[in-house]
């Protein structure tokens, strides 16, 4: 019997396939014709979660007391290591009762954040590129994205100046994400001074993603949006512990900021989930209490990952600048050709999976993400495929030797 006439609803009938999903299938077609892949699509970190945590798990899943429903708003103690954390890392003081908020990952808090917060027709601005949940929420939403295009010349930074008044009249939040995805850009304090005082002035709820903070490099050290004054009466900040501590199947996030805006989202929240399972908010508090050695070899494998894959990609042709953070170089694809052209050029002739760059949005066109998520001798494997291929930049459009 066909069911025809039960049809998605239109939030859902409006949304692109999702960039990954449509990646995985790809990806299996490939191995069922007998392609080595290498993926270098997600930004999902190689490598076991660390043992402590992976420890601490095993001992909370074996205590009964952690499998009943958590509570809504998570555990008081896995709060108090997020608040305590801020301090540490940032000097920013949070109240854990009221000002912390867990997560199923951040990507579901940022969608959700956009439900509890976006009615249809509201104005939403958001960067392109972006991290697909920074549009996508809002788009689920009903809301009215309007795209502050980032461009190369400007070191992918939004422009404020360059937003019309009437724009920022009517804008209701702005999604941003320094350390960002997928550009590996990065802001200086100064900027998030200016987006504060932009926000305040215009009355815009600002959403940071802080998700790549602790993947910085040669000293550098990224800048929380709650560290600036005022910051926290009109913001919030979302974190997730899937990349520093190699926990991304896990699913463990938080939000911190304003208590009214999280108290929104709580609200939501008790509406469709329970929440973390307590065994895992238990593993999570053990992550945010590893000593800082751990985070310095972390920071060192992505460093050592990104000399060598730009200096081998140099070799053929890319000029790529040395990124500050994240787990991401931003490439362009080879001129005359489209991100997704390219990363299908590239995956059926070597079997290395990159991500193309319209998937963040439509000024990511012309570009691909390539993450950092496989050791130097796999990258290596990855620069030899491409010498074999005749893949390298060339500004006469020939991308390949085969074509």
């Amino acid at each position: 019997m066909s069911l025809n006439w039960i049809v998605p609803a239109e939030r859902i009938q409006k949304l692109p396939p999702y960039v990954f999903a449509r990646l995985d299938e790809l990806k299996a077609k490939a191995r069922e014709q007998g392609l080595d892949l290498i993926d270098l699509g997600m930004g999902n970190p190689d490598g076991a979660t660390p043992a402590p945590v992976v420890e601490a798990a095993i001992a909370a899943l074996k205590d009964p007391a952690n499998h009943g429903y958590p509570p809504f708003e998570g555990t008081a103690s896995f709060r108090r290591a997020i608040t305590n954390w801020y301090h540490r890392r940032y000097g920013v003081v949070l109240d854990p009762d009221s000002e912390a908020l867990p997560l199923l990952g951040s990507k579901e808090g940022l969608t959700h954040l956009a439900i509890a917060y976006v009615n249809p027709g509201d104005l939403v601005l958001v960067p392109s590129p972006a991290y697909p949940a920074h549009f996508r929420g809002p788009a689920i939403a009903g809301g009215k994205i309007h795209s502050l295009i980032l461009k190369p010349e400007n070191d992918w930074l939004i422009d404020l100046a360059a937003i019309p008044d009437e724009v920022a009249r009517q804008a209701k939040i702005l999604y941003f994400n320094y350390p960002s995805n997928p550009t590996a850009a990065t802001a200086p304090r100064e900027f998030f001074e200016e987006i504060v005082a932009f926000a305040r002035k215009y009355e815009i709820l600002l959403v940071h993603d802080l998700c790549y903070a602790e993947l910085a490099f040669d000293g550098y050290q990224p800048t929380s949006l709650l560290e600036i004054p005022g910051a926290k009466d009109i913001g919030v900040e979302f974190h997730t512990l899937s990349k520093t501590y190699n926990m991304a199947g896990w699913r463990v996030g938080f939000v911190v900021g304003n208590r009214h805006v999280i108290q929104g989202l709580r609200t939501l929240k008790t509406n469709l989930d329970y929440g973390i399972f307590s065994a895992l908010q238990k593993a999570a508090e053990t992550a945010l209490q590893l000593p800082d050695v751990y985070l310095h070899e972390v920071q060192q494998r992505y460093r050592t990952r990104r000399d060598f894959l730009i200096q081998g990609l140099g070799e053929l042709g890319w000029d790529i600048p040395k990124t500050k953070a994240t787990m991401y170089l931003w490439v362009k694809c080879p001129v005359g050709m489209g991100s997704t052209d390219f990363a299908l050029n590239v995956l059926q002739q070597t079997g290395v999976v990159l991500t193309p760059g319209n998937a963040f949005g439509v000024a990511g066109e012309g570009y691909v993400r390539i993450s950092l998520i496989a050791d130097c001798d796999r990258l290596g494997e990855v620069l030899h495929r491409f010498k074999q291929a005749g893949i390298r930049y060339q500004p006469e459009a020939v991308v390949s030797a085969s074509q």
